[in-house]
This record gives C-alpha cells, structure tokens and sequence, in this order.
C-alpha cells in the first residue's frame, strides 16, 4: 500500500497538483473516519502553470500607488484636468483669435493713413490675407501632424509649439513698441510671416492636444472644444478691456498681445502638472497596460496605424465635425458681421447692434452649446448626422436677413426683416455649431479601436481645420450671390 501511495503522489506532482490518497486496510470503514478521503484531494495549479508572462509573474512593474489605483480608481477632483483641458483649448486658437480681433489695432493704426501718411491697400485686404495666412499653414501641419512624426512624441510636440508661438507673439509686441510709420509695406510682411509662423505652430498644437485627450474618457474632448469656444469671447473681452483702459491704442495693443502671451505660458505649465494628477495618471495606465496586452496578442501597436482603417471606421464622425463649422464658417463673421439692422427702434443701437448680435452671440451661445455636452449627448453617434445636415438651413435663412456686404448693392430681397427673429437665427446657429461640434469631437475617438483613438483625434482636429478652412472661402460667394435675385431664375 505505501508503494502504491508513493506512486500516487508523484503522479499528482507530475500534473501540476498533489494528490493525498488515503489507503484502505482490512478494518477501514471509510464511512466513519471523516479524516480519510477515497478520492484524490487536488490543490490549486502552481502560479507558474497560468502561462502568465514573467514580468506579470514577477509583479514587475507594479508600485504600491499603481495597485492603489487599480483597486479604487481615482476621480477628477474639483475637475481639475478637466479644466485644464479647457484652458488649452482656449490656448489652441489664440492666435487665430487675437489677430482677428485686433482688426483696429491693425486697420485703423498701424496701417492707417493717418499713420504712416500714405494711402494703400494693406488694410483693406488685411484680414483677407490674415485669412489665409492663418488657414493654410493650420490645415497644412494639422494634416501632416497625423502622418508625419513632427518633433517626435506629444510632449515635445506640445512644448515646442507652445514655446514658438510665445516667441512670435513677443516680436509682435515688439512690433507694437516701434514707430512703423516710415515702412508700412515692411510691416505688413513681418506681421503676415510672423501669422503663418503662428499657425504652424497652432495647428501642430491643436491637433496634438486632440490626440493627447483621446486618452482620457469622451467628455474631456468636449473640455477642448468648450475652451477652443471660450477663446474667441476671451479675445473679444481683453480687447474692450485693453482699449476702456489704455491711454492709447498703442498700448492697448502691448497690453492685449502680452495676455494672449500670458495665457499661452498658462497652457504650458499646465501641461508639465498634468502628469502629477492621479486620475489622469490612471488613464495613461489604463492605455500603457491596453497596449501591453495588445502587444502580447501579437497586435502590432508600435507600428505604423492603418490610417485608410481609421478614417473610414471614423469617417461618419469626421464628416460631421467638418460639415458643422463649414457651414459655421460660412455663415460667421463674414455674412454674420455685415447683417445691419431693420427697425430703427430696436432694443441695440447701430454702434453696438453687430458687436452683441453677431460676436457676442455667436461667441456666448458656442460656448454654451458645447458646455451642455458635459451633460447631455444627444443624439448618439448613429444619428448625429441628421441635424447636422440640416443646419445647412442657416445659409440661405441669413442671406434671407438684412444682409448689407460692402460694397455690394443687392438685389435679393429682404425676407427676414425682423431683428429678433434675426437674433433668433443666430442664437440658434451659435448654440447647434458648439453643442454639434463638441459631439462630433467627442465620438470620433470612439468611432475606431481603443488603440487607434489618439490618431482619430488627430484625424478629427484636421477635419475641423478643413470644415474652417473651406467655410471661409465659401463665405466669399455670398456676395455675389445677393447682388442677382437667384429665385426669379427658379421661376
């Protein structure tokens, strides 16, 4: 019996387990010796039978902090990055914000003919080519930003970027100091070159930002959105405050540049604290241990993205995101801006009736649009495509308004001839664009495999510059458009 048992128990030991055989002898009654079993008694497979990968084994890797976080995952307390996500998207268009606001600094100073005394055409175009000077680098480095690897990871993209708008809008206080009245021409080159400077360095910036918080949970895109929002009524404030306050419009302008620089310089420490934050340290593990597992099921992470997979998977959301501020961009400023007003007794004076009606407005209501995502979202990405399609609506309804382009004698007739109803139109317009876009952005990182979500961020900022850019050159028919009465043609 012991030769049989020893046997036993190097079988078990050769399966993995340990056998405890109770033997039998000629006066055992198994029934009454609860001690003795007639069966195997098996223990749990040793550790290393599991097939689990050394460093998992070894516990490598895993900190007392990071086990913390994996048993109580941590929150956002006093939404501290999800602020701090918005502030960088108040930080992303800066540039683009600042210098279209700063139109009179521009226009009716620097390129003044009270100024430089002579007369040119430099401030006539000058937000045309502002315009372009803006766009075209934006959309060209927000596109190359997702193929190409510009300056290695996001750290460095964000950094590098951050650091050399900083120094542009240095030169452009410095540009500020200086009496520029004997060399206007001189002047409007450096300002253009240092603009296409800015927004190389903005559109890297921006798209980086959007593929840097696809790692965090959906409605921290809509943080960047709300803030991309906020920027323009910021802009539009710092402007009014600078020139109520100044004692020039020389120094209103010092003091307007020097904010944005203070801003950008905000958005780069933040940077540099969000690592220190537990919730979004638990984030990037949650990604750093995903592309571990993947690496371990032999999907190639490291590798080069499947950038036709992701765009198609994406595309349904990246259309949305591009065909919402086409048609925002084709409305607002250029139509929005030069809609005058229609009752000479309305509640707005001629002086402030654009500044509240369009810029404010629009401004406010985006704002509030894309903060209303924090709490609702819907339609659900299926469906999202419906009232995006049919805010195409918003086109002919403002060429319908009071619209006045300089310059243009129209000959369309005037069908909305209501200030409020016109106010309306433009509240509502203001209001879908922010709560539509934010949706957009926030689905898209959703729309493809956890792994490719930062590069469908990248994909959907580069949308959003294309939606941008192609609504501005559109906006450019409109006045044609108005100068011929189209519905007679219909007839």
């Amino acid at each position: 019996m012991a030769a049989n048992d020893n046997q036993n128990l190097l079988e078990g030991k050769k399966n993995g387990s340990i056998s405890i055989v109770g033997g039998r002898g000629p006066n055992h009654d198994s029934e009454k010796s609860p001690f003795l079993a007639t069966e195997p008694v098996r223990l749990t497979p040793a550790w290393e039978e599991t097939n689990l990968p050394n460093d998992e084994l070894n516990f490598k890797g895993l900190t007392m902090e990071r086990a913390k976080m994996e048993l109580n995952p941590p929150r956002d307390k006093l939404l501290l990055v999800f602020l701090t996500l918005m502030i960088h998207g108040v930080g992303t268009l800066m540039p683009w914000n600042m210098f279209i606001t700063a139109k009179s600094y521009f226009v009716d100073y620097k390129l003044s003919q009270n100024y430089t005394g002579v007369e040119s055409e430099y401030g006539t175009y000058f937000l045309s080519y502002v315009g372009f000077a803006s766009q075209i680098p934006n959309l060209l480095f927000n596109w190359l930003n997702i193929f190409m690897n510009l300056g290695g990871n996001l750290t460095k993209r964000i950094v590098y970027s951050i650091l050399i708008e900083v120094i542009v809008f240095v030169v452009t206080v410095v540009l500020a100091m200086v009496d520029s009245s004997e060399w206007p021409g001189a002047f409007f080159w450096i300002t253009m070159i240092t603009v296409v400077i800015l927004n190389m360095a903005g559109g890297i910036y921006q798209n980086t930002v959007y593929g840097m918080v696809a790692k965090l949970p959906f409605k921290y895109t809509g943080a960047v959105v709300l803030g991309s929002n906020i920027s323009g009524t910021f802009a539009s404030i710092i402007a009014i405050l600078s020139s109520q306050f100044a004692s020039s419009v020389r120094t209103a302008a010092i003091y307007y540049f020097i904010t944005a620089m203070f801003v950008l310089l905000l958005c780069f420490d933040t940077y540099f604290a969000l690592p220190l934050n537990k919730f979004y340290r638990y984030h990037e593990m949650l990604k750093e241990k995903e592309a571990e597992n993947h690496k371990r099921a032999g999907i190639n992470v490291g590798g080069r993205p499947p950038y036709w997979k992701i765009f198609k998977q994406a595309f349904p959301q990246l259309f949305n995101v591009f065909f919402v501020f086409f048609i925002t961009l084709s409305v607002f400023p250029a139509v929005h801006s030069d809609v005058k007003r229609s009752a000479g007794d309305f509640v707005i004076g001629d002086d402030l009736y654009v500044s509240v009606t369009c810029f404010l407005t629009f401004n406010l209501f985006a704002m509030l649009g894309s903060l209303t995502t924090s709490w609702v979202t819907w339609p659900k990405p299926k469906h999202l495509v419906w009232p995006v399609i049919v805010r195409a609506a918003f086109l002919p309804l403002f060429l319908f308004c009071n619209y006045r382009p300089l310059g243009i004698e129209r000959v369309l007739p005037i069908y909305i001839d209501n200030d409020w109803v016109y106010w309306g139109v433009a509240v509502v317009m203001a209001y879908s664009s922010g709560y539509l876009s934010s949706l957009g952005m926030m689905y898209t990182p959703q729309s493809v495999e956890s792994q490719h979500a930062v590069t469908a961020g990248m994909f959907a900022a580069a949308m959003l510059i294309t939606g941008i850019f192609s609504g501005i050159l559109f906006s450019m028919v409109f006045p044609m458009i108005v100068q011929y009465n189209f519905l007679e043609w219909l007839h």
